[in-house]
């Protein structure tokens, strides 16, 4: 069984046990958060339809923050001197996938 979830604008196809970078959950280390499924897949059975997904969730556990890669950008205007350079960093959640539960499934049941 695996789900792709939706968390900070992208979306990230997971399965139970995985390790996951994803942007910086507003949660702390060690507690427990429920993602958005926007399609779960147990065996034959596709869910992807919102009222199919009304009872599916996925939890995971926070294990801990940290930096992305670093991106470097710029900006050159021609024969005006004009330059800027710049560098971002996103910070992200390092997350374990603990359960994918499909509506009408106990929790922790995986097929």
């Amino acid at each position: 069984m695996y789900a792709v979830i939706r968390t900070g604008g992208k979306q990230e196809k997971v399965s139970e046990g995985q390790r996951v970078a994803v942007e910086r959950l507003d949660a702390p280390v060690g507690s427990e958060v429920e993602l958005e499924p926007v399609l779960v897949v147990d065996g034959p059975r596709v869910l992807a339809r919102p009222e199919e997904l009304g009872g599916a969730s996925v939890r995971a556990r926070v294990l801990g923050e940290r930096l992305g890669p670093k991106i470097r950008a710029g900006t050159y205007k021609a024969k005006t001197n004009q330059r800027r350079r710049w560098g971002h960093r996103q910070r992200l959640s390092t997350v374990e996938i603990l359960a994918i539960t499909a509506p009408g499934q106990s929790a922790g049941a995986s097929g």
